[in-house]
């Protein structure tokens, strides 16, 4: 039965809008109509403009919103952000055991969605409130705050329910990973193609018409206005390591304890937790930037350097004549990845302190989802005895397996976090297009997306194989 707190969402839940899923077998055409509308609805809020917002001002969080899919001055202001933030929060709190809930109950499973719904609803409204009050927006009326306000939460509801079609069964995956590797391919294809600042049309007319030197075309300029050569190579040599790592894992041998003869093999990932430690540490500096960047402009916008608070969380200097905002010194400046090889030559100490503290975030993120997430080697070695599966040579027992996982699965983590923080921070070094976290992300959710269409596709053809799939 569920805990106390999720039951105070049983009366919300029955308000609250939902998608039902299918009480019918929905086809492979049908899931790739539902999946391909939902991806072309969320490409076309990307441009649509918020009524009341005046264009072409100054983005202060460019490089944070390709995680969130997000985009500046349209109904996806805010992105993922907020249904990403409310998951992670409760699940952080299931798997700690702060809120009880059993997840194979199909009871306490909607509940679980209900509160995950109202949570994305409060912190839509939270951070289109923080956007607004922020003054990013300018100065604004009473009647078009509301509007912008309002045109924020619809935009986050419709959000969550395109998320909720497509893993109820309508569509393929998830819809949030759909939106982040969609955002990612976007921002890729706009860095390399697009007229006014893409590296083959925009950096390259500014290098033959004698605006920008050789030198700003292949290793980026200082000011990051235009992609660089180096970061487009950097993208794809970023892609083929990020594929390969995907596939390093030690297999351990297993048995069948039912079928004697029957041998199998356990594999741990490298990148055990998967992508997971970046996306918590990208969230966490997300957040340093955003309400710090908040405080600062709530309180005067005070010069850098002049008040002790921001010279300790972050300090931010304002260009009045773009409207451009940018962090100079602080926490917030450590956690903001120089986006060019010039930027990290300008000031390596904050490029060093920027990889030390995204390698280690990543490296305790992963320990700590470990044991939160369920994938440790106690309940790992429970699951697999359960399934009846054993270790040849050893008595059929949870000790023997659990001692055994113990020596992989903990150096596993740790080596993985490390590797994929590496990998984010010294993509962002290279000027990557869509970001180092941003294609780390992709590439896992494509390797899903992969699983899911070859399985799918197999059990559209061979209709027995849903039973051996569980469906």
């Amino acid at each position: 039965m569920a805990g106390r707190f999720l039951s105070l969402f049983k009366p919300v839940g029955r308000v609250l809008p939902e998608i039902k899923k299918p009480e019918r077998k929905v086809s492979f055409n049908e899931k790739i109509f539902w999946t391909a509308l939902v991806l072309v609805v969320f490409l076309v809020m990307t441009e649509i403009p918020l009524y009341g917002v005046a264009t072409g001002q100054a983005d202060n969080f460019g490089a944070l919103r390709v995680i969130f899919a997000s985009n500046r001055g349209t109904l996806m202001e805010l992105g993922i952000g907020p249904i990403v933030t409310a998951g992670l929060i409760l699940q952080l709190l299931v798997g700690s055991s702060i809120i009880q809930c059993d997840m194979s109950n199909p009871e306490d499973r909607g509940l679980f969605t209900s509160a995950s719904k109202v949570f994305s609803i409060v912190l839509t409204g939270i951070q289109a409130g923080a956007y607004i009050i922020s003054g990013m927006y300018g100065a604004l009326s009473g009647p078009t705050i509301l509007v912008i306000f309002l045109q924020l939460i619809s935009a986050g509801i419709i959000v969550m329910l395109m998320d909720e079609l497509v893993q109820k069964g309508w569509g393929l995956g998830s819809g949030i990973s759909l939106f982040i590797m969609a955002g990612v391919a976007q921002n890729i294809l706009w860095s390399t193609f697009s007229p006014p600042t893409g590296l083959f049309v925009g950096s390259l007319s500014q290098l033959l018409n004698g605006q920008q030197t050789l030198f700003d075309w292949v290793f980026g300029a200082a000011g990051g206005v235009y992609p660089s050569l180096i970061g487009f190579i950097a993208t794809i040599g970023v892609f083929m390591v990020v594929i390969y790592l995907e596939g390093i894992r030690v297999e351990l041998p297993m048995s069948y304890a039912g079928y004697k003869g029957f041998r199998s093999r356990y594999p741990i990932k490298l990148l055990y937790v998967s992508n997971l430690p970046v996306i918590f540490a990208s969230a966490l500096f997300a957040n340093v930037y955003f309400f710090s960047q908040l405080l600062w402009s709530q309180l005067g916008r005070p010069q850098p350097g002049t008040n002790l608070l921001f010279q300790i969380i972050g300090d931010y200097s304002y260009n009045a004549t773009s409207g451009s905002i940018t962090s100079v010194g602080g926490l917030a400046y450590l956690v903001t990845a120089p986006h060019s090889i010039q930027n990290v030559a300008s000031d390596p100490l904050r490029a060093a302190a920027y990889l030390g503290i995204i390698v280690g975030f990543c490296a305790v993120f992963s320990l700590i989802w470990l044991e939160v997430g369920g994938l440790g080697p106690a309940k790992v070695a429970q699951q697999l005895m359960d399934s009846g599966m054993q270790i040849p040579g050893y008595r059929r027992s949870g000790r023997p397996i659990e001692a055994i996982l113990k020596r992989y699965i903990p150096v596993v983590t740790v080596l993985g976090g490390i590797i994929v923080g590496l990998v984010a921070g010294l993509s962002d070094f290279l000027g990557v297009f869509g970001s180092g976290t941003g294609i780390l992300l992709s590439v896992g959710i494509i390797y899903q997306y992969y699983e899911l269409l070859m399985r799918e596709r197999a059990a559209e053809m061979f209709p027995a194989f849903r039973r051996i799939l569980g469906e």
